[in-house]
Formats: structure tokens, C-alpha cells, sequence
């Protein structure tokens, strides 16, 4: 390679390593391992060093009997537990057996209540992720009038309060500019809805709707009505107002 005049460059020359820098780096390895060993024979000869008293208040024994379990009457969990069907409504005297209602016996199995559903296989995956328990049904014929379908719904509620967000996501779905809607007195977030334009579909008679939503515990509980004139405020409150106070 030339310089800038056209004169070669000498090559770089490489100093090759002495022995003294492998000396120097041996000693330092050499005292790192003898000071640990070192450190780990005085440290293996000491006594161990207790460690200081937790500090915390002493709690009193509490004396006396247990208190009494809860009576079945005031524990919750005793009746949802139990058979579901035996919180619904009772069929009113002179109101004729709902013979249009799914399930068997009072009870809707997840397959079932996903059925009552426009899109049904959709439904069912969305229960099994919400962790549906089951599902129990009632209703009746009021005359040539009235029909009343009512549902109480339970999940298992392990991680999140599926019941709650069930019962707003029926509210939301229940709104609309031609209903009327009030609060359910006694259940916080609990809605009525009275539908003023009936349903209609070629060739049936136009039916009127209304609906209740709400929740409690582990479980949504929905009422709907259906008729061929409209259905009053007083009479989806009232069927609301009573099957919440079972629950």
C-alpha cells in the first residue's frame, strides 16, 4: 500500500503478548478463589444470627359458642342451591298451562335456552364461556289475552359477575324509541319495558310486548309478555316486583 507521495507504508507492526500479563492475570484469579474460600470457613464457624421477633399485636381468643349457622330461611345460597323451579311464580288460578314453553319439566338445559335464540350455535358458545349452570321456566295462558313466560337463569360465577352484565345486555337489547321503560323498585339496576308497536308478520294477528329484566346473585331473571292488545305498566311490575321477592 502507498502513501500519499507515493512511498510504501511500513506495515503495522504486532507486539506479541509477554509473559508477564499472564502472571498478572493468574494472581488475581487465584485471590478471588482463596478469598472466597476464605470467606465461606469463617462464615461456616460463626454462630447463625437469629433473626428479630415479628412485630404484631396478640389477638384475642375469642370465648363463648359458635355463633348458629344461618337458617334456610335467611341463608340465600340454601335456596339457589336447590331446586330453581321452586322460585318461580305460581300459575295463577283459572290460567291455563303454557304448552309452548322448551325444556322438559320446568328445566332448560344450556342447548335448550340457546334454542330461544335467532342465532343459536352463536348463543351456546357464548353460555358455555359465561359459564351457564342452568336455566329453570314457567308460564301460563291468561284467556284468549295474555300469555306470561318467565325464566330465572344461574351461572357459576367463578371469575366474574356473569349475571349482572346478562341482565344489562337484555336491557340494552330492550330499548328502543317506541317503549316505555321504569325502574324495578328493590333491585338497583332492574328494568321494565312496555313495547307501544306490536310485532307483526303476514298472516298472524299483531302482538304486543313486554319485558322485565333484572338479577340477584348468581342469577338474571326475564319475563316477558305477549298480547293481543297492549299490555299494561301494573301488570309486567307487578309480575316483576313478585318474582323478585322470591328470589
Amino acid at each position: 500500500m502507498e502513501g500519499a507521495e507515493g512511498t510504501p507504508r511500513p506495515a503495522p507492526v504486532r507486539r506479541r503478548r509477554g509473559p508477564t500479563g499472564l502472571l498478572i492475570a493468574g494472581a488475581v484469579v487465584l485471590g478471588l478463589v482463596a478469598g472466597t474460600c476464605g470467606g465461606y470457613l469463617v462464615q461456616a464457624d460463626r454462630e447463625p444470627t437469629r433473626l428479630p421477633p415479628l412485630s404484631q399485636p396478640t389477638l384475642p381468643q375469642a370465648t363463648g359458642p359458635a355463633p348458629e349457622p344461618l337458617s334456610a330461611a335467611r341463608d340465600r345460597m340454601v335456596e339457589t342451591d336447590g331446586d330453581l323451579r321452586k322460585l318461580l311464580l305460581k300459575k295463577p288460578s283459572g290460567a291455563k298451562d303454557a304448552e309452548w314453553l322448551e325444556g322438559a319439566d320446568g328445566w332448560l338445559d344450556l342447548a335448550d335456552y340457546a334454542g330461544l335464540y335467532e342465532e343459536p350455535g352463536a348463543v351456546f358458545g357464548e353460555l358455555v364461556q359465561d359459564e351457564f349452570r342452568r336455566a329453570a321456566v314457567t308460564g301460563w295462558a291468561e284467556g284468549e289475552s295474555y300469555s306470561v313466560e318467565i325464566r330465572l337463569v344461574q351461572f357459576r360465577q367463578e371469575e366474574d359477575l356473569v349475571a349482572a352484565d346478562y341482565s344489562d345486555n337484555n336491557q340494552y337489547w330492550a330499548e328502543d324509541k317506541e317503549t316505555d321503560s321504569w325502574p324495578l323498585p328493590g333491585t338497583g339496576d332492574g328494568m321494565v319495558y312496555v313495547h307501544r308497536a306490536p310485532e307483526t308478520e303476514a298472516g298472524h294477528l299483531p302482538v304486543y310486548t313486554a319485558q322485565a329484566h333484572a338479577w340477584r346473585g348468581d342469577i338474571a331473571m326475564e319475563i316477558w309478555v305477549h298480547g293481543s292488545r297492549a299490555v299494561s305498566k301494573k301488570k309486567i311490575m307487578d309480575l316483576a316486583e313478585r318474582q323478585m321477592e322470591r328470589l
